[in-house]
């Protein structure tokens, strides 16, 4: 049965690409354009926050990702640290709730320490859920998922598998899927994030690098999503 165009999405999840674009065509290094990055970050967790949007799901760091250049892995886990230790008190003031999806094992100790610190601080916290997906991919997910159900399922329960019993052993159980998957620069994939989920989310592309999207583009998307009929495969 089609929703209707009036619905508001309560989960969005956003590919925040093209930030070595940004810098690159500024004549900048690539760690300028992740560091302007985080200022769309901080404006789209404020206006998620105030239009009751349930749920934001930001694809910060990919498991691919791990294959760049260590100087530039390393100023993005010193970009994340820096994040959550000036903005714990201000995610904790505006009643977010830090949440992180991801193998958050493999991020260094002090980056994950200071995560660690920002998820206890806020885990109280009654508005927007900001999902940060670290060391993330969807392949991934998947096959952890497949790991820890068959590690706690008997033949009986295997046979009898369902949909709904397999995503409960995925990292993002306790969140419901996205409505709506916004993805910045013009690029048409989704870049292993979210494989699962994203089965019926509508998508959003703009070509806007991700340090040029702002309040107003988030708000677009929105728009656009409310234009949408939402059909599951129905009629």
């Amino acid at each position: 049965m089609p929703e209707s165009q009036s619905v508001f999405p309560r989960h969005i999840a956003i590919i925040m690409d093209g930030n070595g674009r940004w810098a690159k065509e500024r004549g900048l290094p690539r760690a300028q354009g992740h560091r302007a990055g985080a200022e769309s970050v901080r404006e789209c967790v404020e206006a998620c926050s105030e239009l009751g949007v349930e749920f934001l799901t930001l694809y910060a760091f990919s498991s691919e990702n791990w294959n760049r250049p260590k100087p530039e892995i390393d100023a993005l886990m010193k970009l994340l640290e820096r994040f959550l230790k000036d903005k714990t008190g201000e995610i904790i003031k505006k009643n977010v709730r830090l949440r992180a999806i991801g193998r958050i094992h493999l991020l260094p100790d002090s980056c994950r320490k200071q995560l660690d610190h920002a998820i206890h601080a806020s885990a109280e916290n009654t508005g927007l859920t900001l999902i940060l997906a670290l060391s993330y991919g969807g392949r991934e997910e998947i096959v952890d998922a497949a790991k820890r159900l068959i590690e706690s399922s008997s033949p009986e329960d295997l046979a009898n598998l369902g949909t709904e019993e397999f995503a409960r052993h995925l990292y993002t159980s306790e969140y419901p899927d996205p409505d709506l998957m916004i993805r910045t620069s013009g690029e048409m994939r989704l870049s292993n994030f979210l494989l699962w989920q994203l089965s019926y989310a509508e998508f959003y592309i703009t070509k806007k690098n991700w340090p040029d999207f702002r309040r107003g583009d988030l708000e677009e998307a929105i728009t656009e999503y409310q234009r949408r009929h939402r059909r599951y495969g129905g009629l």
